[in-house]
C-alpha cells in the first residue's frame, strides 16, 4: 500500500490491486484561501468524506467515478472494507461544528485509520469500538481539530491557525521524517515499536 498527503486531511491510498481511495478533499482557496493547497487532481475509486465541510467534502475535486462513503454503514468496494465511526467536531458533542466521521479502512492486510476532524479526546468507549490500527491518519490543527495531547492519546488509543506538528512530535518516540509526501507500508514492515511518520507536502 502506498499513502501519499495530498493536503489538509487529505490522503491518497493505493492498494497493490490498483484501488485508490481519497480521504476528505477539499475545496482548494476555500474558506477565503484559508486553505491553501493545490487543487486535488487525482483520480480515485473511493473517497471519504468525514463531515459536510467545504475542506473536507469536495467530492467534486476528484476524478473518475468514485464511490462516495459517508456515514458509519459498513460497506466493502473493490479489495478495501470500510467501517465509519461516529465522533464530533467539536469538544461540545457536535453543537458548535456538528459530527465527525472516522473510518478504518482494511487495506492490504493492514488496518488504516483516518481521524477526519475529530476534536475531542476519543472515550474509552470510542476507542475500544474503533479498535486497534495498523496505520493511523491523524491530521493535527488544535483550534478545529484535535491539538498534540489529543493526537498522542488518540494514536496511544488506536490553512487554518495551527499548531505546529513539532509540538505534537515533542510527546512522540520514535519519529521518521521521511522527506517525501509518500510512504509505502506493508505487514511485513511494519516498526516494532510504532512510528510517527511525517509526510511532506511538496
Amino acid at each position: 500500500m502506498k499513502i501519499t498527503w495530498l493536503g489538509h486531511a487529505s490522503f491518497l491510498i493505493e492498494s497493490k490491486n490498483g484501488t485508490r481511495i481519497i480521504t476528505d478533499p477539499f475545496e482548494a482557496g476555500s474558506y477565503e484561501g484559508a486553505v491553501g493547497y493545490a487543487p486535488i487532481s487525482e483520480r480515485a475509486d473511493i473517497v471519504t468524506v468525514s463531515h459536510d465541510h467545504a475542506d473536507h467534502n469536495a467530492v467534486d475535486a476528484v476524478t473518475g467515478t468514485p464511490e462516495v462513503v459517508r456515514g458509519t454503514e459498513p460497506r466493502t468496494v473493490a479489495d478495501v472494507s470500510i467501517r465509519g465511526f461516529s465522533t464530533y467536531h467539536d469538544e461540545s458533542r457536535g453543537q458548535e461544528r456538528g459530527r465527525n466521521t472516522i473510518y478504518v479502512m482494511e487495506v492490504d492486510g493492514l488496518k488504516v485509520g483516518h481521524l477526519g476532524d475529530l476534536g475531542h479526546e476519543l472515550t474509552e468507549d470510542e476507542a475500544s469500538e474503533i479498535g486497534s490500527v495498523d496505520v493511523l491518519l491523524a491530521p493535527i490543527g488544535g483550534y478545529y481539530t484535535i491539538g498534540p495531547e489529543e493526537a498522542k492519546k488518540a494514536a496511544e488509543a488506536l490553512g487554518f491557525p495551527m499548531q505546529p506538528v513539532d509540538d505534537f512530535l515533542k510527546l512522540m518516540e520514535h519519529v521518521d521524517r521521511v522527506g517525501s509526501r509518500s510512504v509505502e507500508v506493508d505487514p511485513d514492515s511494519l516498526p516494532d515499536p510504532s512510528q510517527v511518520v511525517v509526510l511532506d507536502y511538496e
